[in-house]
């Protein structure tokens, strides 16, 4: 399939409202470019923003038609540089009010058969990832809710192109995991 199928927002396995927001974040992302550090994003529930911020909602093009069933991205301020996001994310906890999360990241993956190639050692592994013939640049737009929900947006850089973004619920498990582990509740013991 070379065209986006918006037909595939109505997956039963999808949340619409999850799905269009990580590819709203995904479209942002592509206008800014390559070779950019990981974002995080708090997706809240449009409506509660169009009551609780109506001057904020007004400036964003929103109104209670608009808000109801879809989730906004809300940028969080840049992530620390020096720390990945996986290990970022095993420290983040998002409030009541935060109905989901998103995170973009840029990987390189390699094809299957280059899995038993790959050292252990992580700087080392970069460096063979960094180095391979087939290696692919890849930008992952990963989301997930409080309610279980889960989805991604793919983009290789060698089809940096929006008919070439690559969809679904659960195309990068372990990211989404993480995701999902941000949201969970803290019980007290």
């Amino acid at each position: 399939m070379s065209e986006f199928d918006p037909g595939l927002l109505n997956d039963l396995d999808t949340d619409p409202a999850l799905a269009a927001a990580v590819l709203e974040i995904e479209t942002h992302a592509a206008t800014e470019g390559w070779d950019r550090p990981a974002r995080l994003y708090a997706l809240v529930d449009t409506a509660a923003l169009v009551a609780r911020e109506p001057a904020l909602a007004a400036a964003m093009g929103l109104d209670e038609a608009s808000a109801q069933g879809s989730l906004t991205p809300v940028e969080q301020d840049q992530l620390a540089p020096d720390q990945p996001l996986e290990v970022a994310l095993q420290s983040i906890s998002w409030p009541p009010g935060v109905a989901g999360c998103a995170a973009v990241v840029e990987r390189l993956v390699l094809p299957p058969d280059a899995d038993a190639e790959i050292p252990d050692d992580r700087v080392t592994a970069e460096e063979f990832a960094r180095e391979h013939p087939d290696r692919q640049e890849v930008r992952i737009v990963a989301g997930a809710t409080r309610a279980g929900a889960t989805y991604c947006a793919l983009r290789l850089r060698a089809h940096d192109d929006d008919q070439s973004v690559v969809g679904g619920a659960d195309l990068v498990p372990g990211l989404l995991e993480l995701l999902g582990a941000t949201l969970e509740e803290e019980t007290e013991e």
